[in-house]
């Protein structure tokens, strides 16, 4: 999975070097008018913070985007209606927002390529700079839990219903942004657990299984 690029004079390239105590997570999750990057637009981006083992439940934000492109059939899985009661910001807006909430913290996501790749495409719209910020995919580090055993069938990906299932997690605001990247701070909390039984954590292993 390929990283956002680094921007100089950006601290967010240098996170990686923080304890994993002390490092800043934002959880991120999109929701789109479909999944071609190159013609599908974001709807709804949902970000929150993480730190020190606990979800700054308080430090959240989902904001919905104004897009002239819409694909009606992508309705009854996101609900989000091209005319709703939720204020559309302009997407320049938005990912500007996205971008100073993000400063300084390393990204997680459930499969969160896909996420970053509609954020490149909206920041190019734009002219707009990506950040450095490094990533972390929650499906490749849940599979580094997994035991490693010729009996055991991994599969190639793992869906974030199938993570809610195995950390008994509710999936109550299932398909909104804000609740797909709440169930995923979840889920990595849990992650993080079962990768520090098995050794001591440090940014740098989180990165390289992750990433």
């Amino acid at each position: 999975m390929k990283l956002f690029r680094k921007n100089p004079g950006s601290p967010a390239g240098d996170v990686a070097g923080k304890d994993v105590s002390e490092a800043l997570f934002v959880v991120l999750d999109t929701e789109t008018t479909g999944l071609d990057p190159l013609h599908d637009r974001i709807l709804s981006i949902g970000v929150l913070k993480l730190q020190g083992g606990r979800i700054r439940v308080r430090e959240s934000m989902e904001l919905f985007i104004a897009q002239e492109h819409f694909d009606h059939r992508s309705v009854p899985i996101h609900g989000i209606l091209k005319q709703g009661p939720n204020r559309r910001l302009p997407e320049r807006e938005a990912l500007e927002q996205f971008l100073g909430f993000c400063d300084g913290a390393i990204l997680v996501g459930h499969h969160i390529g896909f996420d970053l790749e509609m954020l490149r495409r909206g920041l190019a719209r734009h002219g707009m700079p990506e950040p450095g910020n490094p990533c972390l995919d929650t499906d490749l580090l849940y599979k580094a839990t997994l035991l490693k055993s010729p009996l055991l069938n991994k599969k190639a990906h793992y869906s974030l219903d199938e993570l809610a299932g195995r950390f008994d997690l509710s999936c109550k605001d299932r398909h909104t942004a804000l609740g797909d990247a709440y169930l995923t701070a979840v889920a990595f909390l849990h992650i993080l657990g079962l990768l520090a039984a098995k050794r001591p954590l440090t940014l740098k292993y989180l990165l390289r299984i992750g990433s």
